[in-house]
């Protein structure tokens, strides 16, 4: 006897694939501002550049300078990546001999940021004192005049430098160079207090 088709179970349908999940480390690249601290001792900028390197981050920027402890630096490096990728090199960062502390600012808007910027402009007698009105306008100044050129010193936050600059291209820049960004976080916290590293043994 033949089995009535009505009465035969549907062929099951097929289970719908679960949603595809985000990959750690796939999100779009932000600007990070990583503040490390570390001993002063040889080959610490170059093992924390080549650990950035090993990672594949271009860094923006990189302005090191002393502490008021004594045998330690403070290095601020600016960078652009993925929030996941940039919080698995500051772990990394950490384990390096010589470093004692890393802070990831960029994510939080309660800092202050400067750097610094030196710009020679081409200059002439027709346009100089044109060129002085648009850097006084960003709160710089003239350091140094000369018949064909004028040496233009300011100071602010990457896009206030980065919106200057744009503005003596069209003059003509022969020479430019920028420290790089300094940041600190408003308020009392401090990440050289939060350093439990005492110093060395007297």
């Amino acid at each position: 006897m033949t089995a009535d088709p009505s009465t035969e179970p549907a062929p099951a349908a097929h289970a719908a694939p679960p949603p595809a999940r985000d990959l750690p480390g796939s999100g779009e690249g932000q600007r990070h501002v990583l503040v490390v601290l570390v001993l002063d001792r040889p080959g610490v900028l170059n093992r924390v550049a080549s650990l950035m390197r090993a990672r594949n981050f271009n860094i923006d920027s990189l302005a090191v300078s002393r502490t008021d402890r004594e045998q330690v630096s403070r290095m601020t490096i600016t960078l652009h990546g993925d929030a996941v990728r940039v919080e698995q090199a500051a772990k990394q960062l950490y384990k390096l001999v010589d470093v004692l502390k890393v802070q990831d600012v960029g994510a939080t808007d309660q800092v202050v940021e400067h750097e610094l910027v030196f710009v020679k402009v081409r200059a002439t007698d027709q346009n100089r004192a044109e060129i002085i009105k648009v850097v006084e306008l960003y709160k710089g100044r003239v350091v140094d005049i000369a018949p064909e050129s004028v040496i233009v010193e300011a100071t602010g936050t990457e896009s206030e430098i980065d919106a200057l600059v744009a503005l003596l291209r069209a003059y003509g820049i022969k020479e430019l160079v920028r420290t790089g960004a300094v940041v600190m976080l408003r308020g009392a916290g401090s990440i050289e207090e939060a350093l439990k590293w005492e110093g060395p043994a007297r």
